[in-house]
């Protein structure tokens, strides 16, 4: 049975477990010197993409669903250990757990599911290789793309978005971190003095450069939903658990 995204496994101690140092730079933190969750995206598509090009595996990545749990923000200066390894596979599909760490305790922990595709842009079977590496760390653990979050009640309201040529990646996609910048400024207009305690996103259908997409949020009691929309289409669905201001 396919565990939950927020199934947090340790890796075995014998696997294969990358590790990264980076600092909190002026561009990562907002108005109050804390990492941005748009930066968190970049961090945790960094370090992935430097395990998978140091074990050798070819080809592309799409992230298709993000798990976060946020106990602490590192802020500006702080230096930040991450810590990533695969730790579940499917036949076109691999999860990987990364954990964020200043001086050596864990603030951040993330689970990305991400899905390999071929040159066409198409899911694509993982091959022997990448099993040879990380099948140790993954100890057969099977996880699958299904998506679990709803589409937007009908009845509610789109904020248009306006997107920049410098939000999209060579595949020709908005970049995954932009999706933070949509929903954290939903979560400001909704809630603003609330803080994330947890979140999980899908990525359902790629954002072009010439479509045209809106915000659509809702407040449920103590979580906070989210949908970037455009047209017909969710492209990418949110639910954020939130630590609200306590009332006077």
């Amino acid at each position: 049975m396919e565990s939950p995204p927020w199934s947090l496994v340790d890796c075995p101690p014998d696997a294969r477990r990358v590790v990264r140092n980076r600092k909190v730079r002026l561009g990562d933190v907002g108005s109050s010197g804390y990492l941005r969750l748009d930066a968190l995206a970049r961090y945790l598509q960094d370090v992935a993409a430097d395990d998978v090009d140091e074990a050798g595996i070819e080809g592309a990545w799409v992230l298709r669903r993000t798990a976060v749990v946020v106990k602490a923000r590192p802020k500006f200066s702080d230096e930040v250990e991450m810590a990533t390894f695969c730790s579940g596979t499917g036949s076109r599909v691999a999860e990987r757990r990364t954990t964020l760490s200043v001086a050596g305790i864990p603030f951040i922990e993330a689970v990305g599911l991400w899905v390999f595709i071929d040159r066409d842009g198409r899911p694509a079977e993982l091959e022997n290789r990448f099993f040879d590496v990380y099948g140790a760390s993954a100890q057969e653990r099977k996880v699958r793309g299904r998506l679990r979050l709803p589409h937007p009640p009908p009845e509610l309201v789109a904020r248009p978005w306006i997107t920049r040529a410098s939000d999209f990646d060579v595949l020709g996609h908005m970049n995954n971190a932009l999706a933070w910048v949509m929903i954290k400024d939903a979560q400001h207009h909704m809630v603003p003095n609330a803080r994330i305690a947890s979140a999980l996103l899908e990525y359902r259908v790629p954002i072009g450069p010439t479509t045209e997409i809106g915000v659509v949020s809702e407040l449920n009691d103590d979580h906070l939903a989210v949908w970037i929309t455009g047209g017909s289409e969710t492209f990418v669905a949110a639910r954020l658990d939130l630590n609200l201001p306590a009332q006077v």
